[in-house]
């Protein structure tokens, strides 16, 4: 062996006709089944390769490779192992200058059967499959560097490498699911244990792809996990997409992301297990990428998740409605379950994803959610609800606003403009989003997270009367500027949102206490002498309405109310320090502990707390009294003049959206042209010429909108700052006149129309009033009335 290296490297010319006849030798031999005489031939192809580097290596690497081929090909394991070992050998040599004619098509395809070898003997199926796995990984080391000889990322390669990998990996023992990236191999498992051999394998063929190559790598991975369902359970499927994200480069994470999403939606009509098991697949690629370079894939991960999310409350629903008999039932709830599960994934991935987001593109998201809230009245969400129904869309309300929770945690802005800005709060404060108690709940706790920038909502925790709120060690910095505008633009939409909340007839005690906490959220970031005012003002006209009652309330609701108003300012009075404020405070809880203790939280809301029959017998000195809290902040320097001035909700557009009764009596004038039973050339000139346009003028009012908001605002105004005594005359006078008008049209109606082309409707309350003709009506500014 040695004079035919010597020989060899002497002159390199002779390798051609050196490797030639070793390869006839090697081939009778092994046809022969002379193994003795393969090794020996082997044994001098191996020293010759390793001994000349060559140009003229070329042709000799040919016979070789014939050669190793002529091995693998054969039955014995022995002899493929022998041929993989000299390949591994050859793989391992760095050539100067690239062969563009080679190919190793039949190694890839080899070895990959190899992978799957079934032999029935356990200790040589596992030597034959190791072998198999040391080939791939040998092609790869040979081949992907070489951008010239990029043919192995090729699709029909990459289909026989990596679930050949992967069908070896599946032989882990036990997959822990590990928070950070699974460890490397042991040099010693690497070459006893096929399982540990092929991750290793996987995590190199990876680690080498590039951006033009990525998907390719990462497909077939899709397709085995499907074929061979492990999607349910799915922590091999978790696995192998850790060992992805921690594999390939950062900059190219959000491709993976891209293939998740695009597989999610190709097994859209799957089970919901296999849907959930695909998001969790998903949530763990975002919680590594999220560390690093996530692209420009972040909303299109939004969008997909919330179209999944609304395909799951439609399967859900469409479940709800299809079972009627007792087995459909059984099978209708566990499917409902699963969707839960689906749901849950999804709002999970949402919520991790953006909480860990920076702050402008978590603003943006936050948006991006609300647009999606369907909104009963409306078409300016985006999401399509038509196949939902009311429960289905109430669901996906609650899914959408549990998700918008998720990315709003932790959410500290500087300023609370930045937090809540017009175009978020006006959808989240929607009427709409009130009807249902679970519906507010999950708006408040959203408004808190947005709020509390302080980290003071964990101490408030709980509804309940605080002995010492110093004892709580709040934290608060001074007022800036940003944030007294915020509230002076939208401070009344805030008040009205937790005056009905307090209102409403299906609230629990968590409503209660998020209610309470609102409150005192709004107390510590955002008050100043004139917030606090009209914070006591907020809370009078709550302790008011439990009192005069005329939403007809339950006791418990009423008794919910002054146990509110109690708690939150008995916690405003110690925040603002007065001292005969907090005395009057303090001696009306003491009286009512005496005498009423279910207006306090801790005993209206424990259980079986006796209530009372009526409120209009207790004395005075169980309530809180403008007059004394006007007084005691009066002499602390407070204006106090618009305490005397009751608050009153502000009306907004959004109230005829609203599924609630108006909070104001209204009278509504309707104005309809219906055409006569028997029409005429006569009538219907008559009707272009005298009615159609002035009717037309009278019902748009879109030119007027403006007119009108500033109209409102300065009506708003005036209720804030002119006097009580004021406020009612006008009232008064407005009242009198209004009652003359109507009882002046009404008596048109006692004469019959001659004629008329069309009919004016004046609806009140259940009762309406027709037939008055158009032309006679003496009053068409009651139109604008």
């Amino acid at each position: 062996m040695e004079k035919l290296t010597f020989y060899a490297v002497s002159a390199p010319e002779k390798l051609d006709r050196i490797g030639s006849y070793l390869a006839e030798r090697l081939s009778r031999d092994v046809v022969r089944h002379r193994s003795g005489y393969v090794l020996i031939a082997m044994e001098a192809l191996d020293q010759l390769l390793m001994a000349c580097h060559s140009q003229s290596i070329k042709p000799f690497v040919e016979s070789f490779l014939h050669m190793v081929a002529k091995l693998l090909e054969s039955g014995e394991p022995k002899l493929q192992v022998l041929g993989t070992n000299s390949f591994v050998k050859f793989a391992n040599i760095e050539e100067d200058t690239p062969s563009y004619h080679r190919r190793y098509d039949f190694f890839v395809s080899r070895f990959s059967a190899m992978c799957h070898s079934c032999h029935t003997d356990p200790e040589t199926r596992t030597e034959i499959r190791i072998a198999g796995i040391r080939g791939i990984q040998g092609v790869v080391r040979k081949t992907v560097n070489d951008e010239l000889r990029a043919t192995i990322w090729e699709p029909q390669h990459m289909d026989k490498i990596v679930p050949s990998l992967l069908f070896n990996m599946q032989k882990t023992e036990e997959v822990d699911s590990r928070i950070g990236p699974p460890p490397s191999p042991s040099a010693t498992d690497k070459e006893e244990n096929p399982a540990v051999l092929a991750e290793n394998c996987f995590r190199e063929l990876l680690g080498r792809a590039t951006f033009g190559n990525m998907n390719n790598a990462v497909r077939p991975v899709f397709a085995h996990l499907d074929h061979h369902k492990l999607w349910d359970p799915n922590e091999f499927a978790v696995h192998c997409f850790k060992i992805i994200m921690y594999s390939i480069q950062a900059q190219y994470s959000h491709h993976v992301i891209q293939e998740i999403l695009g597989h999610l939606d190709a097994r859209k009509k799957d089970s919901p297990r296999v849907r959930a098991g695909i998001i969790q697949v998903l949530l763990e690629a975002v919680a590594i990428a999220a560390k690093g370079s996530i692209g420009p894939t972040v909303l299109e991960v939004f969008n997909t998740l919330l179209k999944h999310l609304r395909l799951s409350v439609e399967f859900e629903a469409n479940d709800l409605q299809g079972g009627s008999s007792g087995s459909a039932n059984f099978n209708t709830s566990s499917k409902d379950n699963d969707e839960k599960i689906v749901q849950n994934a999804i709002i999970q991935t949402i919520g991790f994803f953006g909480s860990n987001l920076p702050d402008y593109q978590r603003s943006e998201i936050m948006m991006f959610i609300m647009g999606k809230v369907p909104v009963f009245g409306t078409s300016t969400h985006t999401l399509d609800i038509s196949q939902l129904g009311d429960l289905g869309t109430r669901r996906i309300q609650i899914m959408l606003l549990r998700s918008l929770l998720m990315v709003t945690s932790g959410y500290k802005a500087k300023t609370i403009v930045t937090a809540l800005p017009g175009s978020f709060l006006d959808p989240l404060l929607s009427p709409s989003l009130m009807e249902d108690y679970e519906l507010r709940q999950l708006v408040l706790e959203v408004m808190h997270n947005l709020m509390d920038r302080h980290d003071n909502r964990a101490k408030l925790r709980g509804i309940r009367i605080i002995p010492d709120v110093a004892d709580l060690k709040i934290k608060r910095e001074k007022i800036c500027r940003q944030d007294t505008s915020f509230m002076k633009k939208n401070g009344q939409q805030l008040y009205r949102h937790i005056y009905l909340g307090c209102k409403e007839e299906d609230n629990v005690q968590k409503n209660y206490e998020l209610l309470y906490t609102s409150l005192a959220l709004i107390t510590i970031e955002l008050a100043n002498e004139e917030v606090v005012i009209d914070l006591i003002r907020l809370a009078i006209a709550l302790q008011d309405s439990a009192i005069i009652n005329e939403d007809n309330l339950p006791m418990f609701h009423r008794c919910g109310i002054m146990a509110l108003v109690a708690a939150y300012l008995n916690f405003v009075s110690q925040m603002i320090a007065v001292p005969a404020f907090c005395q009057h405070v303090s001696k009306v809880i003491e009286i009512r502990t005496m005498e009423a203790p279910y207006f306090l939280p801790e005993h209206i809301f424990r259980d079986k707390c006796m209530l009372p029959k009526s409120l209009e017998k207790h004395d005075k000195n169980v309530y809180f009294l403008t007059n004394k809290i006007a007084e005691s902040l009066g002499g602390s320097g407070y204006s106090v003049e618009r305490l005397s001035v009751p608050y009153v909700p502000q009306v907004t557009d959004e109230d005829r959206l609203s599924r609630r009764k108006s909070i104001v009596d209204t009278v509504s004038i309707q104005v309809d042209i219906l055409p006569n039973s028997i029409p005429s050339d006569d009538v219907v000139s008559n009707t272009e010429e005298i009615t159609f346009e002035a009717l037309k003028k009278a019902i748009d009012t879109s030119g007027m909108e403006e007119q009108e908001k500033e109209k409102r605002r300065l009506v708003i105004e005036k209720f804030q700052k002119a006097p009580f005594e004021e406020i009612a005359a006008q009232c008064e006078s407005k009242a009198n006149l209004l009652h003359d008008r109507l009882a002046q049209i009404l008596e048109l109606t006692i004469r019959p129309p001659p004629s008329p082309s069309g009919t004016l409707t004046i609806t009140s309350g259940h009762t309406q009033y027709q037939s008055v003709p158009v032309y006679e009506m003496k009053f068409p500014d009651l139109c604008v009335y």
